[in-house]
């Protein structure tokens, strides 16, 4: 895969892992929603939301909201499972909240499954001791 390919696909699961966060905190998502969560342009977003869609990773309703489909949240659910033990992870270790979270959104995009699921065995235990 190359640099841009990469990228591309980073960029998509950074926006599905936010439809995630949002759903969980909204009744409805819109794009002017992952606009300010993510801190992006209006433009942006809805170029990103057509090729959501047009992967088939959301739904958009007439009336805007959007909607994870089932392959769409799993690739979110994934995501973000990495990041919030990625980044409890770093915080265990005595990293500076804020910067464990900038670094295991970086992590969570480039780790295969194989060193995570070796990882996840030997974290969880350290995170769930008092």
């Amino acid at each position: 895969m190359s640099y841009i390919q990469h990228k591309s696909e980073e960029s998509l699961e950074d926006y599905l892992e936010t439809i995630l966060v949002l759903s969980r905190r909204l009744s409805d998502v819109r794009s002017i929603d992952v606009a300010n969560e993510m801190n992006y342009s209006k433009p942006s977003v809805s170029v990103a939301v057509k090729n959501l869609k047009g992967r088939g990773y959301i739904t958009v309703a007439e009336d805007g909201y959007i909607r994870l489909t089932a392959t769409g949240k799993k690739i979110a659910e994934d995501v973000y499972e990495r990041h919030t033990l990625l980044r409890d992870w770093l915080i265990h270790l005595g990293v500076d909240p804020e910067i464990a979270a900038q670094d295991a959104c970086k992590m969570e995009h480039d780790i295969t499954p194989e060193s995570y699921e070796a990882m996840k065995k030997c974290i969880l235990p350290l995170l769930s001791d008092p």
